[in-house]
């Protein structure tokens, strides 16, 4: 169970590959960081986070192939839930996008949930205010049917 909780953690899904307008500067968020002892990261994607490598494999093949994947979406009142098949290549590549997600979008509440015998996979992804927008802008192509 604590290794499914952890494995959950590395699941959130957005920062659509094609949009550029949601990287923020690393600097900035340093800056704002080190004012607040509240701080909340900035509700834009910081792809500097991930390594040219990780960049790449996150945004070019990890995130459309999921999209493919992806048998259902879930509209929720602070995001939204996305269904995934449960078998385990699909279950691998979920939790290295959520791990990579984690890094790039630290504001994300991430779920993954997986259903009792052999049930789909769940991955969720909720916030803070803002944040169900975000997806519907940023992440428009994960909600499309």
């Amino acid at each position: 169970m604590k290794t499914l909780c952890i494995l959950a953690t590395f699941f959130a899904l957005l920062c659509a590959p094609a949009s550029r307008s949601c990287c923020a500067d690393s600097a900035a968020k340093r800056v704002a960081a080190s004012d607040s002892s509240s701080f909340e990261s900035p509700l834009a994607c910081d792809r500097e986070a991930l390594t040219p490598e990780q960049r790449k494999k996150h945004f070019e093949v990890l995130g459309p192939a999921l999209r493919n994947l992806r048998k259902n979406v879930r509209e929720l009142p602070d995001g939204y839930e996305f269904e995934f098949p449960s078998d385990a290549a699909s279950f691998q590549m979920l939790s290295e996008w959520v791990y990579g997600e984690r890094i790039c979008c630290p504001f994300f509440d991430i779920n993954v949930r997986m259903e009792r015998e052999n049930g789909p996979i769940y991955l969720r992804l909720t916030g803070r205010d803002g944040v169900k927008q975000f997806i519907q802008v940023e992440g428009s192509s994960w909600l499309k049917q």
